[in-house]
C-alpha cells in the first residue's frame, strides 16, 4: 500500500517503513507528525481524492532536522567590477513513515 501526500507544496509518493526528506517541520527528533493531505491511496484499489481522500491520514516519526547542501548563486555584471557571490543551505526534515490510515 501507498500514498501520495502534499506537505511543504511538494507531492510524495510514500510507503510504510519509508523515508523521506522534506521541507522543514517544527518539531524535535522523536516526535510524531500527521500529514491529513493525502491526495492518493493505492494498492489492491486506488483511492482517488477531489482534492483530497476524506478521513485519510499518514503518520510519521521525526528522524532528524538538518540542513541541505549549500547552493552558491553568483551574479557578475561585465565590465563593471560588480560581483555578488551568495550562498544558502535549505532546512530540512527527515521522516520516517509509520502507518497509512485508509478511513
Amino acid at each position: 500500500m501507498f500514498a501520495v501526500i502534499k506537505t511543504g507544496g511538494k507531492q510524495y509518493k510514500v510507503a510504510a517503513d519509508d523515508v523521506i526528506i522534506i521541507e522543514k517541520l517544527a518539531g524535535e527528533a522523536g516526535e510524531a507528525v500527521t500529514f491529513s493531505e493525502v491526495l492518493l491511496i493505492g494498492g489492491e484499489t486506488t483511492v482517488v481524492g477531489a482534492p483530497t481522500v476524506a478521513g485519510a491520514t499518514v503518520s510519521g516519526v521525526l528522524v532528524e532536522q538538518s540542513r541541505a547542501k549549500k547552493v552558491i548563486t553568483f551574479k557578475k555584471r561585465r565590465r563593471k567590477s560588480w560581483r555578488k557571490k551568495e550562498g544558502h543551505r535549505q532546512e530540512q526534515t527527515k521522516v520516517k513513515i509509520t502507518a497509512i490510515n485508509a478511513a
